[in-house]
């Protein structure tokens, strides 16, 4: 793999906590919860610095989703 494959690996498949909290439509509160946790856990920390892999942040995405469709359920009748 060379300098430009990585690169571009990294800008697609790595995330930053800015960028997860955006993805996940969240709070950046809500995931150092999500981190304390261990739901959503970065790849790599560095100081103030998180990085997370996309996989993960999808998945949890999707999970939330779930979770969402069963514990608030009113949330869909209502249109929330």
């Amino acid at each position: 793999m060379d300098r430009e494959e990585l690169i571009k690996l990294i800008q697609n498949e790595v995330m930053t906590a800015a960028e997860v909290v955006e993805y996940l439509e969240t709070t950046k509160q809500n995931l150092a919860s999500l981190k304390k946790r261990g739901k959503l856990v970065p790849v790599k920390e560095y100081g103030l610095v998180k990085l997370y892999l996309r996989a993960d942040v999808e998945k949890r995405k999707e999970d939330a989703v779930e979770l969402n469709e069963k514990f608030r359920p009113y949330d869909k009748e209502t249109g929330l």
